[in-house]
């Protein structure tokens, strides 16, 4: 086996290659996909142009680290265009500038609504009559932050 393996390098890196991917798929992140495709290209390369050892094993090294090299700038460009901040998961902070009209009335600026399935606390700076139609400012833990609504916003 060892002979077949000097005599044919190629297979050794598509092997390895292989591993490399298929492991990837249990979940690293990209750890290994780069390291895989490395030694599949060496396999592709020695198949085609056969090279000693030390070529092989110095170009698998260049390739791997120029495939995360460009991983890395690929994965700074990607997080640079998405937004800071981000209300996934924070179903209040995606209510704000939302509009509901009052159900029931606010008693010391205190009081329920309804959205959608969910029941949420809210609160204003006074008292509201139900009917009421208001906008979520802000959130405050639990407590959605409401303002009165007047015709002219």
């Amino acid at each position: 086996m060892l002979l077949d393996l000097i005599a044919h390098p190629h297979w050794f890196w598509l092997t390895l290659g292989g591993l490399l991917l298929a492991a990837e798929m249990l979940g690293t992140s990209g750890y290994l996909l780069w390291s895989g495709v490395a030694a599949v290209l060496v396999g592709l390369v020695e198949w085609v142009f056969p090279l000693s050892w030390a070529v092989q094993g110095s170009l698998f090294a260049v390739l791997m680290l120029l495939s995360l090299y460009l991983w890395y700038r690929w994965m700074q460009r990607d997080q640079k265009s998405q937004p800071v901040v981000s209300s996934l998961n924070q179903r209040g902070h995606q209510l704000i500038g939302f509009r509901l009209t009052l159900e029931t009335a606010l008693v010391n600026g205190i009081g329920h609504v309804r959205i959608g399935d969910s029941s949420w606390r809210v609160q204003a700076t006074t008292s509201l009559p139900a009917g009421t139609e208001v906008m979520v400012t802000g959130i405050d833990g639990i407590t959605l932050r409401i303002i009165p609504v007047t015709p002219a916003q």
